[in-house]
C-alpha cells in the first residue's frame, strides 16, 4: 500500500503533462464549436483514441496506480480542457466502473474491450440508472429485470434518462429491479449487447451546459439478453436476495450493497476532480484577464475586490482537489469512508465550481458574460457537478447519515 503524498512522481507528472497537452493542443480549440453544435465529438474522441488516452489500457493504468492519483489527475486535465468533450471521452468510463464494481473476471474481459472500439473504430458504453420518477430517489425505480428460467434470459422493460452516451452507446449498463420487495436492496445491474432488439434512444436533451456530451432517454421494450449478462452472476444476485429477506425479515441489521451505489460510490472522487479541472481552467483566465486589464490607470488586480476574490479561489481549488486526492487513496489503499469522504470530495469540489466560475464571470465583467471568452461557457458547464451522480443535497445526507451511523437508502 502506497503512502499518501501531494507529491507527483516523475511518471505521473510525465502523464500529466502529456494529458495537459493533449486537452490544451486537441480539446480547448474545439469546445466553443462542439458546444455550440450540441453533438458528441467523434472527431476529437477519435484523436483520443489515437494517442491512447480514450482506450481500456490507458484508464486501466490510471485506475491502478497505487497512489489513487491516477484517476483524479488525468480527470482534473481533460476538463480543465473542457468540460462537454471531456466527459464525451470519460463518460465510458462510468459504464466501465458499473461493470468492474459489480461484474465477474469474464464479465469485465469480455465487454469493457467492447465498450471503446478501435482507435479506427471507436465505441462508446452508457450508464443507465436515473428514471423520469427516480433520480435521487433510487427507491422509486421502475424498470424491471425478469428471469425467463426455460430460455436463461432475463426480459427487460422501463424507461432510463439522464444517460450520458444513452442511445448511441455499443454496450449499455441498465440497472433494474429483480425484487420489488426490497427496495434498493432488490436492484440489480445487467450489460445490454450491442444491436439488441427493444432497446432504444428516446429524447436526446438540449442541456444548459456540457452541451458536447450526449445525453438521452433509453428505452426499453421487452428486452432480452443472455442470463450471463446479469453482472455478478445469478448465483450471486440469489444469495444476496436471500440475506436481504433475512435480514428484513428479522427487522434491519446490516448493509447488503446495491449495484448503483456501489458504481457511485467508486466515482464520486473522479466527478469531484472534474469540477477541479473547471475550477481551475476558469479561475487561470480570470487570474490572466485581472492582470492585463487596466481601469483607472491600474491592473485591476490591484484592487482589494479583486485580489481578494482570486485568492479565495485558489484556496478553494486547492482544498477541493486535497479532498479528493484524500478519498482517492483511501479507496486504493482499501480504507473504508467512515466519514463518507468520496461524498465529501464530491460535494466540496462541485460546489466550488459553481462558486469559482461564477466568481471568473464577474471578474471579467460585461465580457465573461459573453461567448467570446470562455468563462461563460465555464460557469455553465460547472452547473452539472452538483446534479449528476448524486446532487449536493444527497452529498450532504449521505455524509450526515454515515456520521450518526443511520443506514445509506
Amino acid at each position: 500500500m502506497a503512502e499518501f503524498t501531494m507529491e507527483l512522481n516523475d511518471d505521473q507528472k510525465q502523464v500529466r503533462d502529456w494529458i495537459h497537452g493533449f486537452a490544451a493542443d486537441v480539446i480547448r480549440p474545439a469546445a466553443a464549436e462542439w458546444d455550440e453544435r450540441e453533438e458528441t465529438p467523434w472527431p476529437v474522441i477519435q484523436e483520443a483514441a489515437k494517442v491512447g488516452i480514450y482506450s481500456l489500457d490507458f484508464y486501466a493504468q490510471q485506475f491502478f496506480d497505487p497512489t489513487g492519483l491516477g484517476i483524479p489527475m488525468a480527470m482534473e486535465e481533460l476538463f480543465w480542457g473542457d468540460a462537454g468533450i471531456a466527459l464525451s471521452i470519460v463518460g465510458t468510463g462510468l459504464a466501465a466502473i458499473g461493470v468492474v464494481a459489480n461484474g465477474t473476471e469474464e464479465q469485465i474481459g469480455t465487454w469493457i474491450p467492447q465498450m471503446y472500439g478501435t482507435p479506427d473504430d471507436v465505441k462508446v458504453a452508457a450508464f443507465c440508472s436515473s428514471e423520469p420518477d427516480a433520480g435521487s430517489d433510487v427507491g422509486a425505480m421502475r424498470t424491471r429485470a425478469v428471469y425467463d428460467q426455460a430460455k436463461d434470459e432475463w426480459v427487460l422493460n422501463g424507461t432510463k434518462t439522464w444517460a450520458t452516451n444513452g442511445g448511441i452507446a455499443n454496450v449499455h449498463i441498465v440497472v433494474a429491479v429483480v425484487d420489488p420487495e426490497l427496495g434498493t436492496k432488490g436492484h440489480a445491474s445487467f450489460i445490454v449487447p450491442p444491436n439488441t432488439p427493444g432497446l432504444t434512444q428516446g429524447q436526446k436533451f438540449k442541456k444548459h451546459g456540457i452541451r458536447a456530451s450526449h445525453t438521452a432517454e433509453v428505452v426499453l421494450e421487452d428486452v432480452r439478453i443472455p442470463g450471463s449478462c446479469l453482472l455478478g452472476g445469478k448465483e450471486k444476485l440469489d444469495e444476496r436476495l436471500a440475506k436481504a429477506h433475512e435480514r428484513a425479515g428479522a427487522g434491519g441489521g446490516e448493509r447488503v450493497k446495491n449495484a448503483a451505489m456501489a458504481t457511485f460510490e467508486a466515482s464520486r472522487p473522479a466527478v469531484g476532480a472534474m469540477a477541479v479541472g473547471t475550477a481551475r481552467a476558469a479561475y487561470e483566465v480570470a487570474l490572466d484577464y485581472a492582470k492585463t486589464r487596466t481601469q483607472f490607470g491600474r491592473p485591476i488586480i490591484d484592487n482589494q475586490g479583486v485580489a481578494f476574490q482570486l485568492a479565495d479561489m485558489r484556496t478553494s481549488i486547492d482544498a477541493a482537489r486535497l479532498l479528493v486526492w484524500r478519498a482517492s487513496w483511501m479507496a486504493v489503499a482499501g480504507k473504508p469512508f467512515t466519514s463518507a469522504e468520496g461524498s465529501m470530495s464530491k460535494l466540496f469540489a462541485s460546489e466550488t465550481a459553481k462558486k469559482v466560475t461564477a466568481q471568473a464571470v464577474q471578474i471579467l465583467g460585461g465580457n465573461g458574460f459573453t461567448r467570446e471568452y470562455p468563462v461563460e461557457r465555464m460557469h455553465r458547464d460547472s452547473a452539472i457537478y452538483t446534479i449528476f451522480e448524486g446532487t449536493s443535497e444527497i452529498q450532504r445526507l449521505v455524509i450526515a447519515r454515515t456520521l450518526s451511523g443511520m443506514p445509506i437508502r
